[in-house]
């Protein structure tokens, strides 16, 4: 175990060994060109395991649902979004600031969905007085929850009624996979992502490479993507160091996830009988704590005493959040256990 216990998030995980050794052999080549072969390789394994014509490498989540939306989308256009989502909450706006694309958020329900009653409401008649709803863009998992496949079909079934294009950010797709009755996590991920027009997958959150995202789609598609990466400054050249990393993620870590979403439960388990703690159990890797019913301040002190025993985590909207993934092991998990019963017990 780390003398650091760093439950912040899984974006903090760092290449194994055997990643590392995959990165330094890797061929490389100028991607820009088209003739990386790692790369290469890289997006053809990922569109034909999600079942896709096409995929594009890019840096982060963030540039490949920029891409997404703004091959999507044209200026003055308008996508469908979570008031929680990543690509409308957590990426700067990127959307309206690069692309003129609006977006029309909508609240979730409990469960993380967006009702299909307002999805429908929000889309706007075909009138000059409104921008043109073009997508639908949904997230999963969400905060760790998993959307069910029957409502995954059904919202995106609604979209294409209406004519408009699907997107998933599916930056924890292998964790949705994972969690779901799929006969693996591949079959799972790739069944998930039919009902999409197009997916975006991250490789540096539980699978554990340190850099890079796949944009998913039909090769028009991913043609269009492919000039607003270049615009956006993210085409690249001997990249395929970095995807390399992202093959022996998809060869080796995505069967372990499941050990991730365990601690996860167990975490949960250990903390969610003590007052004053209300917490919902776990569906993937993801564990939120809220401690309202302590005091306001509780939240920020327990934080604190973490931090000073060693255990690192992040505050979000008020609860504490607690990640597993690969760096953090079963020693680890009870280590966090402990400083939390400690705190837990005043």
């Amino acid at each position: 175990m780390n003398a650091c216990v760093d439950l912040r998030s899984d974006t903090v995980t760092r290449p194994t060994a055997a990643m590392y050794e995959a990165m330094q052999r890797a061929p490389v080549g100028d991607d820009t060109y088209g003739e990386d072969p790692t790369v290469n390789a890289l997006q053809a394994r990922i569109a034909g395991m999600l079942g896709f014509e096409a995929a594009v490498f890019v840096s982060s989540g963030t540039q490949a649902n920029l891409c997404a939306v703004l091959a999507h989308c044209g200026r003055g256009d308008e996508y469908i979004v979570g008031q929680m989502a990543h690509c409308y909450r957590w990426e700067a706006g990127g959307a309206a600031m690069f692309g003129g694309v609006q977006p029309q958020p909508l609240d979730h329900a409990d469960d993380g969905t967006l009702p299909l009653a307002a999805i429908a409401e929000a889309i706007k008649p075909d009138n000059e007085h409104f921008a043109v709803t073009r997508l639908l863009a949904l997230e999963n998992t969400l905060g760790g929850r998993c959307l069910p496949d029957a409502y995954l079909s059904a919202a995106t079934d609604l979209a294409r009624q209406h004519g408009l294009s699907t997107h998933l950010d599916g930056a924890r797709l292998f964790n949705a996979a994972t969690a779901g009755d799929a006969t693996s996590p591949e079959a799972g991920a790739r069944r998930i992502a039919g009902h999409f027009d197009s997916v975006s997958v991250c490789f540096s959150k539980g699978l554990g490479a340190p850099v890079g995202s796949a944009l998913c789609g039909s090769a028009a598609f991913i043609a269009r993507a492919r000039r607003v990466r270049k615009a956006a400054g993210g085409a690249m050249r001997q990249a395929g160091v970095l995807a390399a990393a992202a093959l022996h993620a998809l060869d080796h870590h995505v069967e372990r996830l499941a050990e991730d979403h365990r601690l996860a439960k167990l975490l949960y388990e250990g903390v969610c009988d003590r007052p004053g703690v209300r917490a919902e159990a776990p569906q993937t890797n993801i564990v939120f704590l809220d401690l309202a019913d302590r005091g306001q301040d509780t939240a920020h002190a327990l934080q604190k005493h973490l931090q000073e025993k060693g255990i690192r985590v992040s505050m979000l909207y008020g609860r504490l959040r607690l990640v597993t993934h690969r760096d953090v092991d079963e020693a680890g998990v009870l280590s966090a256990l402990d400083a939390l019963r400690e705190f837990l017990k005043r």
